[in-house]
Order: structure tokens, then sequence, then C-alpha cells
């Protein structure tokens, strides 16, 4: 796919600004089945978007003294561009989205291929309840109780071979629930990657709830990654496929503007965004900004796994 670069593109405003400021001509130009208020649906569609309360154990590895974000502020301002590029939008054009059946496919260079229900994904581990900082790239962030194991657990049931070196992983793309790539601005379906040893690492978090239920469809029902000490955009949402690849794979932001959004996209204060810095962020539901912290504050858990690269080259 030849994908066209926008070095003058900014990450929260990618649509034409007469659609992104025009919400009603935005909203006319919406697939019918992702349009609609609660109110309008009926109770089997409302069913669909429904949450459901998950039993969770300790983990060890949440982060503390951190105040937790309210959970209405992060289910109400989201990226989730295949359902808007306006922040409160996926909120609203996300309620009849379909999660359940749904399954995942874990394919490539592993030994044991396979694809798995959210139930079956589920079974895999013991759910764990931690809460991670979530660091957006346009310098806003929040403290979420996410609920989900390590990722490491998925691969180890998947036994990578010797020539797995990066995971690639997709977003469900359907254009009959979800805005077309023209309309969200960004190639469909939405790809990330990971390098192996980062994916191993247990702080990667294969996430199915968040304040102690299953997520909602904005926040990236019914499985995404949470990837602490990484900008947010790196955390995929919807997964329907993960895939153990030799090479480094395609990420959606990285191939659509590489000059701002970096392969590896570490929270990195000394690493400016080209048009803003990244030096301060404002917690969602505070007035003041705090300064950044490397690696999200993450460094000594992740640090060494990027030892001798240079972080400002490698971004």
């Amino acid at each position: 796919m030849l994908i066209k670069k926008a070095p003058d593109l900014r990450y929260s405003d990618v649509t034409p600004k007469s659609l992104y400021f025009n919400r009603r001509q935005f909203l006319a130009g919406v697939p019918a089945a992702v349009v609609g208020g609660a109110g309008l649906l009926s109770p089997s569609r409302r069913a669909l978007a429904a949450t459901t309360k998950l039993t969770t154990v300790k983990s060890p590895l949440s982060t503390t003294g951190e105040k937790i974000t309210p959970e209405d502020d992060v289910t109400h301002y989201n990226n989730y561009y295949e359902f808007g590029t306006g922040k409160e939008e996926p909120a609203q054009l996300a309620k009849n989205f379909r999660t359940s059946p749904w399954t995942v496919s874990i394919e490539g260079d592993c030994a044991k291929p396979c694809k798995l229900s959210v139930e079956e994904l589920m079974k895999l581990a013991p759910l764990e309840e931690r809460i991670y900082r979530h660091r957006c790239v346009e310098a806003w962030s929040i403290v979420v109780p996410w609920i989900g194991f390590s990722l490491s657990k998925l691969l180890d049931y998947v036994q990578p071979n010797s020539k797995a070196k990066f995971v690639a992983f997709e977003t469900l793309y359907d254009p009959k629930q979800m805005l077309s790539p023209a309309q969200a601005g960004i190639p469909l379906p939405y790809v990330e990657g990971l390098r192996l040893d980062e994916a191993m690492h247990p702080l990667a978090l294969l996430c199915f709830g968040m304040y102690g239920t299953t997520l909602p469809p904005q926040d990236g029902a019914p499985v995404r990654m949470v990837i602490p000490w990484k900008y947010g955009f790196k955390s995929i949402k919807s997964i329907v496929k993960v895939r153990l690849v030799s090479s480094q794979p395609p990420a959606t932001w990285n191939e659509y503007a590489g000059n701002e959004y970096g392969f590896y996209s570490n929270v990195n204060p000394n690493r400016d965004h080209p048009r803003w810095s990244q030096k301060t962020e404002r917690r969602l539901g505070e007035f003041f900004k705090r300064p950044t912290l490397m690696f999200n504050g993450y460094g000594d858990q992740v640090a060494s796994l990027y030892k001798g690269m240079d972080l400002i080259k490698y971004y």
C-alpha cells in the first residue's frame, strides 16, 4: 500500500477541518450502524455495549502512590479513529460495536499457532488488576486500574521459535461498524508492533478490562494492549491478530508520519514531537501540568531493554 506522508499532520487532527470542527457534518458521513445514542438503541443493542464485572487478583506490578483518574474521564476522552477523530466521539459512535463473539488469531513464527476466543484467552492466566500510568503523545495522561495479564503468558503458550524477533498486532476493521479510512484519516486496519523482548516484558499487559469490569467499546473492547512505558498509540485496541515475525512490522502512525511517530515511541521528555514539547503533561481532570517522566516513570523496570540505543534516533 502506498501511504501518503504528512509531516504537517497532527495526531489529534487528521480529518479535514470542515469535518473535524463541524460535528453535524461529520456525523452525516458516519455509517448508520455506528450512529445513535443509548436511548435510541434496542435493549439487545444496548447489551452489546454493556460491561461485565471481572474477578481479579492483586498484582505486585501496580503503580503505587498515584491518584486514579475518574472513570468517566477515561471513558469519554479517547483516541480511537475508527470511531471518530474528536476525543468525545468514540464513546458515542462505538456504543453498538459488536465485541462478541470475538476470535484472536495467533500466527507466524511459533510452534503452536491457534485461534482463541476472548473467553479462552482469559483462561490462560489469572486476571490481575494493575494500576498503570498511561501517557498520550499529545501530552495528556491518565492513571487507570487496568485488568489483564502479561502478554508473555500468551506468547509462552504459542511458543515463539528462533525466527521470531518481533510481535505484530492488528485491530479489527469492519467498515459496516467503523469509519472508512478516508473518514478516519489513517490507513485501516490499524497495526502495531513490538520487539519480542519488549512484548515479553512483564509490564506489557494483554488487557481485558478496567475499573473492575470488561472494557467498554471506546477503550478497546474486548481485548487490547497496555504498554505503560510507551506513548498511548502503541497500546493497540480491539485486537484480532497477533503474529510472530522475523523483521520489524509496520505500525500505523510510524508508517503514516514517521518523522513524528517512531516505531519505539518510548515516553521521553528529551525527544520532542516536531510541533510540540514532550517535557510536560496534563493529567485528565487536573489543571496544572507536571513534568514528563522518562519511560513514563517505569525506567527502573524497562531501561535495560534499550541499553546502548540512541533514544533520540530510535524514538
